[in-house]
Formats: structure tokens, C-alpha cells, sequence
């Protein structure tokens, strides 16, 4: 299956998940596929950071950030990306990524983002990220107003 049509199934299926505040945790439930596999029969290191991606879609989705920024041609940026793998994973098997906000300053949003299969801690990835507009970037603590009134980053 193609991640395009992984991507479109999270943003359709966006509509009907519970709405999430931005500090809470996204969580998406998935399998390995053929399609994500390299030469050893494994998860491809590559493939990790582009479910990361999907990850960070279902909250953008689930907070309404997405549709904030497709209604103000918002572009979401990465500015870096780092992860640290712990366990493989195989053919069909489930996992889940956890994906939440964990602060922000006047022009990043830091994220965290962990992979676990029954339990066990697969992968861990930070995501440093913004929303670009025309006119620059937009600072992160107006986009978080704008979902819940008040919130302020963690430490």
C-alpha cells in the first residue's frame, strides 16, 4: 500500500477520531507492510521517518491545525530530524506511533514521536518543526492560542 493512500485513510478517517488539544497524544495504530521492507526483512530505517510523517498529519488533523493551514496556504516545514532505534520491525507486524507536542519557542515546534510493538519501545524520534505562510513563519505560540485559548509550551 502506498503511503499516499495511507496518508489520505488518516486525514478521511481524521474527521471521525476524537478531536485532540495540541499537548495531547496522537496515537496510530498501524502494520508493517511489504512495500516498508529493505534487504534484511525489516522496517527500513528511511520508511521510520515517513511514518513519522503520518504521525505528525493525524495531529495536525486532529487538533484542526491542518485545516488552518490548507485554509491560509500554510506549508509545514521539518527543520530537523533525528531518531534512535532500539528493536526491529518485521513483516506484519502491529505497532503503534505515539506523536505529541512536546513545546514550543517563538519559531519551533518540538515534537516527540515513539514506536512500540506490544508494549516495547521500538524506535524514538524529535522533530523540530514550523508553519510557513507567504509572508514567513508562523510564530507557534499564535497557532496554539488559536486552538485552546491560554495554553502555554511545556518546559
Amino acid at each position: 500500500m502506498n503511503l499516499y493512500l495511507r496518508l489520505l485513510i488518516i486525514i478521511f478517517m481524521g474527521k471521525w477520531r476524537k478531536p485532540m488539544q495540541p499537548l495531547d497524544t496522537s496515537i496510530l495504530n498501524l502494520h508493517v507492510l511489504l512495500n516498508d521492507l529493505d534487504l534484511n526483512w525489516h522496517m527500513n530505517n528511511g520508511r521510520f521517518l515517513t511514518i513519522m510523517d503520518l504521525g505528525r498529519m493525524d495531529l495536525l488533523k486532529r487538533t484542526g491545525t491542518l485545516d488552518m493551514a490548507i485554509k491560509n496556504k500554510w506549508m509545514p516545514i521539518v527543520g530537523n530530524a533525528t531518531i534512535d532505534f532500539k528493536r526491529p520491525l518485521k513483516l506484519w507486524q502491529k505497532y503503534e506511533l505515539h506523536t505529541r507536542i512536546s513545546g514550543w519557542d517563538d519559531k519551533w515546534i518540538y515534537l516527540e514521536q515513539t514506536f512500540f510493538s506490544r508494549d516495547k519501545l521500538i524506535a524514538k524520534g524529535h522533530i523540530k518543526g514550523l508553519l510557513r505562510g507567504k509572508d514567513g513563519n508562523i510564530p507557534p505560540q499564535s497557532i496554539m492560542e488559536t486552538i485552546q485559548p491560554g495554553i502555554t509550551s511545556p518546559e
